[in-house]
Formats: C-alpha cells, structure tokens, sequence
C-alpha cells in the first residue's frame, strides 16, 4: 500500500508544477498589459478626413494663412530668386514677431469668413444638390462595406481550408510588388519635377536679372548717344565753315535714310 500511494503523491506534485507553470505566464501577461504606457495617438490611422463637397461654399482659412497668402506675393517680388521653402520660413518667422494688434486683424477677419462659411454651409445642407451629393457617398460606402465584407470571408474560408498556396492566388493589389514599384516610382518622379521647378525658378530669376542688366545698358547707350548729339550739334553751330564736309556728309546720309524709308 506505501508503494502504490507514492505514485499517486508524485503525480500529484508533477500536477502542480504543471499549474504553478503555467499560471506563472499568464499573471506576467496581465501585469505588463497594466503596466504597458497608454500612447498618444494624433489622427487615427486609417481614418480619412472629410471630403470637401462639390458646389458647396468654400471652407475658410485661418488667419496665420491670410497672412501668408498676403505678404507670400510682396516677398517673391522682392526676393524673385528665393525659393518658396525660404519664403514660408521668413513669414513664419515674421509671424511670430507681428504686433498682437496686427495679428489680431488678420484673425478677426478669419472669423469673419469662418462665420459668413456657417451661414452659407448650413444653407448648403438644406439643398437638393447636398442632399443628392450626400446619398451617392453612402451609396459608394455601402459598395465597399460589401466589397470589404466578401474579401474577409474568402480569405478566412481559404486559410481554414489550410491551403498555403491558394493564400497565394488572392488578389490584392495594395500588397503587390507592382503596387509597391508603382508608388516608388511616383515618389520619384515628384521628386525629380520638384527639382525640375527649382531648376526653372533659378534660371528664370538669372533671365530676370540678365533683363534687367541690358534694360540698364540700353538706357546708358541712348544716354550717351543723345549726349554725343548734343555735342556735334555746338560744334557745327559755333564753326560750321570749318565743319562744311561733315555737314554735308551728314546731309547725304539723311538723304539716304529718307529714301530708303520711301
């Protein structure tokens, strides 16, 4: 009897270091999902901003941006070859350094705008146009719900069947590899146009100074022509015997301007 009552005493004991193991995990599991930092999160991920609605009033800006849309054209025609990065940085900065009373105009007439925005919107929502506008987008919602809902199912009845390899076959094209060349490409050719446009904001603001320097060179030759003019005139009037060939010179040449231009 002693011999076949400690078998069952050591199975005991196995038992409850199997128990003790395996609820050593799970209160660890518990206490560093308590433990865990709660994060900040800013705009939900995967979540779209409202979409503006076609023929309805257009939304405000604030009055940080009324100032940048005022003074970004008085900057660019003072420094044309700055580009637009600098420009936004200087208004920011200026910005910063605006009197309050100057701040203030720009945003009282924001709020201006933002409240005439209310009045028209509210208007807006009552329309027949809003109200069409707002059931083709439920319409387009409830289509992707389904079209969202039908590619669950058959990807989960495809992984209970426990295939791998018809996992493989859905399609989904936002996880291809084209998709992802594609959007790398795009990527770089916006970056290439945006070096591009700063290529022709360079060049175009060198022509403007080239411009500007021959527009100069221009007015001091026909300063200086006008000058030389003046003085050949004096001399032929204070002595015109001793400068008769030249005047006559200068006749025929006259002459033959007039009759080339008849």
């Amino acid at each position: 009897p002693a011999g076949g009552k400690a078998p069952g005493q050591h199975g005991g004991f196995v038992v409850a270091v199997k128990q003790e193991r395996g609820e050593g995990p799970r209160a660890g599991e518990k206490g560093s999902h308590e433990e865990e930092p709660v994060k900040k999160r800013g705009w939900p991920k995967g979540k779209k901003r409202k979409k503006i609605l076609p023929n309805g009033p257009k939304a405000p800006v604030t009055g940080y941006v009324r100032f940048l849309n005022e003074r970004r054209e008085q900057i660019r025609t003072r420094h044309p070859d700055l580009p637009f990065p600098e420009i936004t940085k200087m208004l920011g900065a200026e910005w910063s350094k605006l009197q309050p009373t100057e701040k203030q105009r720009y945003l009282d007439e924001a709020e201006r705008e933002k409240q005439q925005y209310m009045k028209e919107l509210r208007a807006y929502q009552q329309s027949e146009a809003y109200k069409m506008c707002t059931e083709k987008i439920q319409e387009k919602k409830i289509k992707k719900e389904d079209s969202g809902s039908g590619l669950m199912n058959t990807l989960l009845n495809g992984h209970k069947g426990g295939d791998c390899d018809g996992f493989s076959t859905f399609d989904v094209p936002i996880f291809t590899e084209e998709f992802l060349d594609q959007n790398k490409a795009r990527e770089a050719e916006l970056r290439r146009l945006r070096k591009m446009n700063v290529a022709f904001e360079e060049q175009n603001a060198v022509l403007q100074r080239h411009t500007q320097s021959m527009s100069s060179a221009r007015e001091r030759l026909e300063q200086e022509l006008a000058l030389e003019e003046r003085r050949t005139h004096g001399a032929i009037e204070r002595d015109p015997a001793q400068h008769e060939k030249l005047i006559v010179r200068i006749k025929e040449i006259l002459a033959q301007v007039a009759s080339e231009h008849l």
